[in-house]
């Protein structure tokens, strides 16, 4: 059972919620694009439906709204320090599928990692509720139905936008409350993506051994990375961060700290104390991806951390395919050269 709305009725809605609610939705953004010409796709804040950028891929992914590009921790003086603090509204997010299953992962690795949650994920990501767009045509690039992450059910608010309505399936009871005011109830089942345009195979994890980090397969990434970390900065499940002091001018004994995100593939990432740096050449750097999305994650938490939603292929200057690297590490283990010998 679900309810139809017309977009009218939907703003009127929204504006119900927003007293309790920060609602986000991929938004378009005239001509802020990669070139000057085009535009870009990126979650915001939304007030009416028009504002939700429903036919596109988002080229940026939903994460940051619980897990910020960066983020204040605390308040620092030479005496004391104080925590940062958030907004006491909850928090309602427009997205797809593919990163409902990513907001999992993110969960996992900040919140069932070892034996202490990460309270600066845990303060926003308690907040949320999800809504789930329906997604029943690939997009370029995608493979989320290889990677089982085409299909959610961990949703509060299922939606269908077509032109002049929506149909929705709400979970909530809280919201469906305000649902029955302003819609018909219909019979409503989401759709979701069957096929993609592009398959990828995952190769089996018991296949794959210490001896495959060598291999050749990684020396062509070498010569065609060139270490911008967009594929890091777009991805879903990408949770790296570095942290940085920042001293204010008109008292440099006061400041804050801050945590930013960083990546395995951006410069100076590994370096440590002593001027140690590991995974210098760029292969080495696609190999520890890879291996983290499909092997690493997949060995300690039972799934693959990529959910296959295709924005790293979609962002590459250099074209790199992540969902072909994947495929070439399957395609040489079957022939059997786990090493260059």
């Amino acid at each position: 059972m679900g309810f139809e709305i017309t977009n009218k009725d939907f703003n009127k809605i929204l504006e119900s919620l927003k007293d309790e609610y920060k609602i986000y939705a991929p938004k378009r953004f005239y001509k802020r694009g990669r070139f000057s010409d085009t535009d870009l796709i990126r979650y915001d804040e939304i007030k009416t439906i028009e504002e939700i950028e429903y036919k596109e891929k988002s080229q940026y992914s939903p994460k940051e709204v619980i897990y910020p590009i960066t983020q204040t921790l605390f308040y620092f003086n030479e005496d004391e320090f104080k925590e940062s603090t958030v907004s006491e509204k909850k928090i309602l997010i427009f997205l797809r599928s593919c990163d409902i299953n990513g907001m999992r992962r993110l969960d996992t690795i900040f919140l069932e990692n070892g034996p202490y949650k990460d309270v600066y994920y845990q303060r926003l990501r308690e907040k949320v509720k999800f809504v789930l767009i329906e997604c029943s045509e690939s997009f370029d690039n995608c493979f989320c139905v290889s990677m089982n992450s085409n299909k959610a059910d961990n949703y509060d608010i299922g939606i269908r936008f077509e032109d002049n309505k929506v149909t929705c399936e709400v979970k909530d009871d809280e919201l469906k409350k305000i649902f029955e005011a302003f819609g018909d109830k219909v019979e409503f089942e989401l759709d979701y993506v069957k096929e993609n345009k592009f398959k990828v195979e995952v190769p089996n994890k018991d296949d794959l051994s210490v001896e495959f980090f060598n291999n050749k397969v990684w020396e062509e990434y070498s010569k065609r990375c060139i270490a911008c970390g967009r594929c890091n900065t777009v991805c879903m499940t990408c949770s790296c961060f570095t942290t940085q002091d920042i001293a204010y001018e008109e008292n440099p004994s006061s400041g804050e700290r801050r945590r930013v995100w960083a990546g395995c593939h951006i410069d100076k990432f590994t370096n440590m104390a002593g001027g140690h740096e590991f995974r210098k050449d760029y292969g080495s750097r696609m190999r520890f991806k890879t291996m983290h999305k499909i092997y690493d994650y997949n060995k300690r938490f039972g799934e693959n951390m990529c959910v296959g939603c295709g924005r790293c292929d979609d962002q590459c200057p250099q074209y790199i395919s992540f969902a072909q690297c994947i495929n070439k590490v399957s395609e040489t283990l079957k022939k059997g050269e786990a090493t260059n010998e």
